[in-house]
């Protein structure tokens, strides 16, 4: 199931700001989702994030969409290993 939160705000941190840009590129170009990338200034650096927010206008299908997008690049791109 779906666990509330304090925001509608969810950070995905991603750790390098190269693969953070191109996770958001993949996900537009290819799947035609925006998620915003949230690089060093605004972070400091090895913190770098996707920033994925909800509204109004998701549904549980949109969610559980991002979610097997984002699994599929997990693994596409090894992204587990280069977190370690």
């Amino acid at each position: 199931g779906y666990k509330k939160g304090e925001s509608h705000i969810v950070p995905l941190i991603i750790g390098d700001a190269v693969c953070c840009k191109m996770l958001t590129d993949i996900l537009l170009n290819d799947h035609d989702i925006y998620v915003q990338p949230i690089n060093y200034p605004t972070v400091p650096r090895g913190t770098e994030r996707l920033r994925l927010t909800a509204t109004a206008a998701h549904g549980f299908e949109d969610i559980d969409s991002l979610c097997a997008v984002l699994r599929n690049l997990w693994e596409e791109h090894h992204l587990l290993e280069a977190a370690a």
